[in-house]
């Protein structure tokens, strides 16, 4: 597996092509991270996520939160979700995603994952539902995790970490282009959350 070296610039594509993916680093100081940190650990209407797959209804470990403007409805894995109102926290984060991105926002999905065991498949975010090549921004907090990408073609594998308070987007072609996950690790890790703004046409 490639791995960045972790440059750092907004400016700076991190994909080779056929996508644009930029990693800003932290945003924000440590304790201002870790002050939202806490308020998403227990402000947040956090749910065990769930999915059908082969007929066989499945619940993860990892929780998952909804929210957006209105009650979007978001669909994957043959289940749906309705978003919930925005608490004062995430507009917030929403209004720093969007100043740091030049981009707007009308929707979040929000993930916990409790331990380094705990992580995301291969996967492109391509709903139907979702801005076609809009761009969605990931806001990171907690434990450092390695985030990947992997070239559904030529399957490329390109990494980076995410550290605690940090920014990345994906826009452009990336979905149509590339997968990405946060795959577990047997290094210990703590309480990671992610919320991942996007907008819902």
């Amino acid at each position: 597996m490639d791995l960045f070296d972790n440059e750092i610039g907004a400016s700076k594509n991190l994909l080779p092509h056929s996508g644009e993916v930029n990693y800003f680093g932290a945003i924000m100081s440590v304790k201002m991270a870790n002050h939202y940190f806490e308020i998403l650990l227990n402000d947040i209407d956090w749910k065990n996520d769930e999915a059908i797959l082969f007929g066989k209804r499945i619940i993860t470990k990892r929780k998952v939160a909804w929210y957006g403007d209105e009650q979007f409805e978001y669909e994957y894995s043959n289940t749906t979700k309705k978003a919930l109102p925005w608490t004062k926290a995430l507009l917030s984060l929403k209004s720093l995603a969007e100043e740091n991105t030049g981009e707007k926002f009308n929707s979040c999905l929000l993930n916990l994952y409790h331990n380094q065991t705990e992580g995301m498949a291969w996967h492109s975010d391509a709903e139907k539902k979702l801005k076609r090549n809009g761009a969605i921004a990931s806001l990171s907090f907690g434990a450092e995790r390695t985030f990947s990408f992997k070239h559904k073609v030529s399957k490329e594998k390109i990494s980076v970490v995410l550290s605690n308070g940090s920014l990345l987007v994906m826009k452009g072609k990336t979905q149509t282009n590339w997968l990405h996950r946060l795959p577990p690790t047997k290094y210990k890790k703590g309480i990671r959350i992610n919320l991942t703004f996007r907008t819902i046409v």
